[in-house]
């Protein structure tokens, strides 16, 4: 899964983790699983287990594997308070309180997102959900960062050739809604989310941290 303007599209992988994906586009990312049927595993491209006075590790190490500027692609998680909080300047002194660093714009923009995803955790979905990183996906697919931008049409072009490599065939056009960039994320995070239920994910931090939500945080590619 992953964020796009209609709300969240997905890609959903056959069980061989294989061939041609089916896609969808849903409002919420609960109604989108019920749009996939028997989902085994989901693999989304949000935080997951917020941080309470700390950075997140997941953030720290995916940022050394992708490395150079791509490493830019991972935004610092803010606190859970931060997030908590719908005005940004009030969000920006409350991150900087308790993790004694500001708070992005960007990251802010997604507090919607990254608590409806966390509120839909807390409350048990019907399969294992977690957190991914696409970026980081593409890079163990090719075997090294991907330097292109994902919104150009060079972009786009070697994102599909890596999900190619590993028998991955996205749709040419993506759904209404969603864009191109968003739709070859999410085929990324459903092969992640493949190598998650067949343990051969990469997990970082190898031991995933724990706040007072209680939530295991790490990225999983």
């Amino acid at each position: 899964m992953d964020a796009c303007r209609a709300g969240w599209v997905g890609a959903f992988l056959p069980p061989q983790g294989r061939g041609l994906v089916g896609v969808a586009v849903a409002p919420t990312v609960a109604a989108l699983l019920r749009l996939g049927g028997d989902v085994a595993v989901v693999g989304v491209d949000i935080p997951i287990g917020l941080p309470d006075r700390t950075r997140r590790q997941a953030d720290v190490r995916t940022r050394v594997l992708l490395g150079g500027a791509k490493a830019s692609s991972v935004f610092t998680t803010p606190t859970r308070a931060a997030l908590e909080e719908p005005d940004y300047a009030v969000a920006n002194v409350r991150n900087r309180e308790r993790a004694g660093m500001g708070l992005s714009r960007q990251a802010h923009a997604l507090r919607t997102s990254v608590l409806e995803v966390d509120a839909w955790v807390r409350a048990g979905p019907p399969c294992p959900v977690h957190e991914v990183h696409p970026e980081a996906s593409f890079a163990l697919m090719t075997g090294a960062t991907l330097t292109t931008r994902k919104r150009t049409p060079e972009g786009a072009r070697e994102r599909r050739a890596a999900l190619a490599s590993v028998g991955i065939e996205a749709p040419d056009v993506p759904p209404r809604g969603a864009g191109l960039d968003d739709l070859l994320d999410a085929c990324a995070a459903a092969w992640s989310a493949h190598r998650v239920r067949h343990g051969r994910a990469l997990t970082l931090p190898e031991e995933p941290e724990v706040f007072a939500d209680g939530i295991p945080a790490a990225i999983h590619v």
